[in-house]
């Protein structure tokens, strides 16, 4: 006997809360929240533009471009590294925007969506106030690399949960449940501990590169760049064997179509990532390709953040019929 799919009862992308809000609130909360996740993931563009620059220290204090002077002008020393830093820092002004319409939209129209949705929302606000603190350190202790790591993995923080955000948005309003059987789930955990793994050590390699963030700048961390180059790209490996086992169960279980879509995109993302990586390992670190690795890095965490929340549902029965439903499904396989 054919067993049939453990997602089978559960149904496609829908939440009733958003779609009992008139057409003109749900594009305000779409804006709101696609905007906010959009640039969480550009101030990771525009801060690796500022480090490879070397605009790192284009303005010598903060929140002050210069002394007495807020925003820099033709006369600074600096010359245009002023104008990318301070770019970047107004960027986090825009973001800030964002991350408050989420909160204010989430507690006003989307209560119902539950507690956990409401403290995701306040996330953002919260992130982009702590970065525009670490930022400050960053200047202060002159782009030492143990500030500045920090500052690029709270803004893939900020990305996973401003990611779930927009796939909870769309998803139930019901209490969360698993989607997919557990080992699949297990699989599913493995490969976002990974994919944190691979960032983390990203990270650290770019902390021993040729790329401080200011043209006079040479505190680099104390290891040999092609080990923790290495490490890196075994924890690639690792990965993309992880990415290919749960495309093929995804496909097995006949998985809901968002969660299959969801796995191509990591698939495709992963696939460009280790193009760039590889390429410009052996061409001495242009930062023309540093920067679309670390754009990438930004796709990255967003695919799999999306990849991972597919495997949960907010609608449908409660968990306990999902266990039937899959006690169901093992002893038909028998």
């Amino acid at each position: 006997m054919t067993p049939a799919p453990v997602t089978a009862a559960i149904p496609e992308i829908t939440s009733p809360v958003l779609a009992s809000l008139p057409a003109s609130r749900r594009r305000l909360v779409s804006i709101a929240f696609w905007g906010n996740l959009i640039c969480q993931m550009g101030i990771i563009v525009t801060g690796g533009i500022v480090r490879l620059t070397g605009s790192g220290l284009g303005c010598s204090t903060w929140p002050n471009c210069e002394p007495g002077q807020f925003a820099p002008n033709t006369a600074n020393p600096t010359g245009f590294r002023a104008f990318v830093e301070f770019g970047n820092r107004t960027l986090t002004g825009v973001l800030s925007i964002f991350a408050l319409a989420v909160l204010i939209i989430a507690l006003r129209w989307l209560r119902s969506k539950g507690r956990g949705f409401l403290v995701l929302a306040w996330m953002p606000l919260v992130g982009t106030l702590l970065q525009a603190i670490v930022g400050m350190a960053i200047v202060k202790l002159h782009l030492h690399p143990g500030t500045v790591a920090p500052h690029f993995l709270i803004s893939i923080a900020l990305v996973v949960v401003s990611t779930v955000l927009v796939a909870r948005l769309h998803e139930g309003d019901g209490a969360v449940r698993r989607a997919v059987p557990r080992p699949v789930l297990a699989t599913a955990i493995a490969l976002a501990v990974v994919g944190a793994a691979v960032l983390v050590l990203g990270t650290v390699v770019t902390s021993t590169g040729p790329h401080s963030g200011d043209l006079e700048a040479t505190v680099r961390l104390a290891l040999d760049p092609r080990m923790v180059s290495w490490l890196h790209a075994d924890a690639v490996m690792l990965f993309c064997g992880l990415v290919v086992g749960m495309l093929l169960v995804l496909h097995l279980i006949d998985a809901r179509s968002h969660a299959r879509r969801a796995a191509w995109g990591v698939v495709i993302v992963t696939v460009a990532q280790a193009a760039l990586g590889y390429t410009q390992y052996f061409l001495a670190l242009p930062a023309v390709l540093v920067g679309l690795h670390m754009a990438g890095a930004a796709l990255f965490t967003a695919a799999v953040s999306w990849l991972v929340t597919t495997m949960f549902t907010w609608q449908g029965p409660p968990a306990a019929d999902a266990e039937a439903t899959e006690r169901r499904v093992e002893v038909s396989a028998r």
